[in-house]
């Protein structure tokens, strides 16, 4: 099976792909690369960058922000902030105090200490990764969307939220049984919980189990081999293979179905060149390592690019050998010819 064969597709509903790995192995590029991949065949692809530290607009070339950004034809890129969307909230909430008493004001000053310190808190970039899941999920305006994922730390604590957010979300619903109107006051404090009518718990109470809806179809869609599937980057060095083995085996604790693995920066044998070739012979060892751990994946190769792997078309060049088979010489000379 080869690597263009990995992807699926269902009438009127988004595809989703998380490109994954250690950092510095080139999730970027080949996030980056796929979407426009599939940008050229015809599917209307967003590609989002998780990572606190973005590096999707460099790899493009092109300015990105936190709302949708027109690349090109069917390609569409983000760069999740969560300060931004902090400061969204924060908007809401100036705009909810003009209209407030003077009791509801206070706890609305409360409420924007809280979101300062949300928006700097450990877990802030998962929170605003998973908001921006929800929304893809439930508009499926894209035939795909591709996550550039942060190192796999962030990662797996992303494909957690859900557990946790469900978690969350159950508990307001008990304490919104309990304390009724009082519960107003905490509600705000739940990511993503939206806006209810303070004068009527039975509605609040009715969003909640909406939320906790969306959260249970969130985690049936990430966990859903047809809609979901995760692509392991690593290069051949035994720290990434250990790290992303390890890695695999929480992914598939949490339900997600890793089905490639994409072996990059891999050094051609040249002659003349005995750095070259001794830095070859240890790379196909461990290469040989990547087929036994990961051979239940579907594998494929990138080359060492001579140079810097960044702009549309380098990154083309990307897609043309891991998506249609290509060798680094046919597209060098498909380049020629263009």
């Amino acid at each position: 099976m080869g690597f263009r064969d990995l992807f699926k597709f269902q009438d009127g509903k988004t595809t989703f792909v998380l490109v994954g790995g250690k950092g510095g192995v080139g999730k970027t590029s080949v996030s980056a690369a796929t979407a426009i991949w599939m940008a050229k065949e015809g599917k209307k692809t967003l590609v989002v960058s998780t990572d606190p530290a973005h590096s999707l607009s460099d790899s493009l070339e092109a300015p990105i922000g936190h709302t949708p950004t027109l690349i090109m034809s069917n390609l569409y890129a983000v760069e999740i902030d969560p300060k931004m969307a902090m400061e969204q909230q924060q908007t809401e909430l100036e705009s909810k105090k003009s209209l407030a008493t003077s009791e509801q004001a206070m706890g609305l000053d409360l409420l924007g200490d809280q979101l300062d310190l949300a928006s700097s808190s450990p877990g802030a970039d998962e929170a605003a990764a998973f908001e921006v899941f929800l929304q893809v999920m439930t508009t499926n305006e894209y035939d795909m969307v591709v996550f550039d994922t942060a190192p796999t730390g962030h990662t797996l604590r992303l494909l957690s939220f859900p557990d946790l957010m469900d978690s969350w979300v159950g508990k307001m619903i008990k304490v919104r049984s309990k304390l009724g109107g009082m519960a107003n006051n905490l509600k705000n404090l739940v990511p993503f919980m939206g806006n209810y009518d303070d004068e009527n718990d039975i509605q609040s109470t009715a969003e909640l189990e909406e939320t906790k809806k969306k959260i249970d179809e969130a985690k049936k869609v990430m966990s859903d081999p047809e809609r979901t599937t995760f692509k392991m980057v690593v290069i051949p060095e035994e720290m990434s293979i250990y790290e992303s083995d390890r890695a695999m085996e929480s992914l598939m604790k949490n339900h997600m179905t890793v089905d490639g693995v994409i072996v990059n920066q891999v050094m051609p044998d040249i002659e003349n060149c005995d750095f070259c070739q001794s830095r070859h012979k240890v790379q196909q060892k461990r290469i040989a390592l990547i087929r036994q751990k990961f051979s239940h994946q579907t594998i494929s190769e990138i080359p060492l690019f001579k140079e810097e792997v960044k702009g549309v078309d380098k990154l083309e060049e990307v897609a043309a050998i891991l998506y249609e088979g290509k060798t680094p010489e046919e597209v060098e000379k498909d380049a020629i010819l263009l």
